[in-house]
């Protein structure tokens, strides 16, 4: 399993890559593995102020529709264009071009309640 130790991670199974005062989030290949094939995803928060634990959107698999939690609080100010036409990028490269929203954080002292990836190993027994 991919997880990539410069990431920071949620219960929820979000990842989180913080640079500077914008994160960029997506899944982990954890929760795309358990999904299974990903067929659509649908967020329609660009421009929204999101708070932290707050639904952004959902990933729609083949058998299940899963909700999306924003792992810190912030504005919506970017969405993967390329998951409009290619949703499987999620499964294919989850770290990489299957990334889903860019925020721009609203309380950069939520990232220290994020999990690192030895927390985040534990919590999905890897």
């Amino acid at each position: 399993m991919n997880l990539p130790e410069n990431l920071y991670y949620t219960k929820d199974h979000e990842w989180v890559r913080v640079e500077g005062d914008v994160a960029t989030v997506g899944i982990t290949d954890f929760a795309q593995h358990e999904l299974g094939d990903i067929v659509y995803v649908d967020i329609d928060s660009k421009g929204k102020s999101v708070g932290q634990h707050d639904v952004f959107g959902t990933v729609e698999a083949v058998k299940t529709v899963s909700d999306l939690f924003m792992p810190l609080s912030g504005e919506v100010i970017e969405l993967n264009p390329q998951l409009d036409g290619s949703p499987e990028l999620v499964n294919s490269e989850p770290y990489e071009n299957g990334w889903m929203i860019k925020v721009k954080i609203s309380n950069q002292d939520e990232i220290s309640g994020l999990m690192n990836v030895e927390a985040y190993k534990s919590l999905i027994g890897a």
